[in-house]
């Protein structure tokens, strides 16, 4: 009986010495796995905080073009507004889209009438240019 205890005990001795080495391998393993992911966060935090610097100084450029194209824009409304020629003529060719006639273009827009017959000719050449590619498409 007491050579089955010493085997019993040797057994458990074993088992549990075996269980421990188990578990260090696995803890181990479980650090460095740990290490990796962490490196790996790491890794991945510092590419996302360059996408954010890239964009916020990408963002800023946007805004300046933005700016200057708002810029650009008002100041060719307001060379347009000071050439009561081009605001006639503007006015014209917007008659002009709406279906007005030569006659409707120089009562209207104060442009001579070799002008509104030239503008009506100009249009109906643009307008006959820019069906025939429609034309094409549908056959």
């Amino acid at each position: 009986m007491a050579e089955y205890t010493s085997i019993l005990l040797l057994v458990l001795t074993l088992t549990a010495v075996l269980s421990a080495v188990i578990c260090v391998y696995v803890l181990v393993r479980i650090k460095r796995q740990e290490r990796q992911q962490q490196a790996l966060i790491n890794v991945l935090r510092n590419e996302i905080r360059a996408m954010t610097n890239g964009s916020i100084g990408m963002g800023k450029r946007l805004l300046a073009i933005e700016r200057t194209l708002n810029i650009t824009v008002e100041k060719q409304q307001e060379l347009e507004n000071r050439d009561p020629g081009v605001l006639a003529y503007n006015q014209a060719a917007k008659l002009m889209e709406m279906g007005a006639s030569v006659d409707d273009l120089v009562r209207n827009c104060g442009i001579g009438r070799p002008e509104a017959e030239l503008m009506a000719l100009l249009h109906r050449e643009l307008h006959t240019t820019q069906m025939l590619p429609e034309q094409h498409q549908r056959h």
